[in-house]
C-alpha cells in the first residue's frame, strides 16, 4: 500500500513526528516499509524530510529513498552522505523500481523471525496505488 502526501511537511505527519519528536504508536499503526521523496517539494526539501527521518533514533534505520528529475552530483552527493539509501532521477527506469525491493526488505524482521517476502509490481501509469495491494506500504512524499 502507499501512502502519497503532498509534501515533506505531511510526511513527518505520517511518520509520527511532530517538531521532530517520534510519536511512536502513530508509526506503529502506519506499518512504513520505507519512504520514498522528491528532493523537490513545498514548504521543506526531500534533503530536509532525509535529515529529520535520520536523525530520529526510533526512525534512523528506516530506508529513505530519493527522487529528482535533475541529475546533480552534489545534491546526490550530500542525500547518500546523510543515510539516503539511493537516489532515483526521474523518469524511473525498471531497474530502479525493482532496487526499491531490496530497501523494503531491509525493514526489521516479522513476528515469526523470517524476512517479508516482497513482490513488485509494476503499476500502470492510470491505476490507482490503492488497487495494488501486494506492494509494501511506502510513505511518498
Amino acid at each position: 500500500m502507499v501512502i502519497p502526501v503532498d509534501s515533506g511537511v505531511k510526511a513527518l505527519e505520517v511518520l509520527g513526528l511532530n517538531g521532530g519528536k517520534s510519536e511512536r504508536t502513530h508509526i506503529n499503526e502506519q506499518k512504513i516499509d520505507i519512504v520514498l521523496t522528491d528532493y523537490f517539494m513545498p514548504h521543506m526539501t526531500g534533503y530536509d524530510l532525509l535529515k529529520t527521518v535520520k536523525e530520529n533514533s526510533n526512525l534512523r534505520s528506516m530506508p529513505v529513498v530519493m527522487m529528482s528529475s535533475e541529475n546533480d552530483p552534489e545534491i546526490i552527493s550530500s542525500c547518500k552522505g546523510i543515510g539516503a539509501e539511493d537516489f532515483f532521477v526521474k523518469p524511473f527506469k525498471l531497474k530502479d523500481v525493482q532496487r526499491l525491493r531490496t530497501y523494503a526488505a531491509k525493514t526489521p524482521m516479522c513476528k515469526h523471525g523470517t524476512k517479508r517476502k516482497l513482490s513488485v509490481d509494476v503499476i500502470p501509469e492510470n491505476s490507482s496505488y490503492e488497487s495494488c495491494p501486494r506492494v509494501p506500504k511506502v510513505a511518498v512524499a
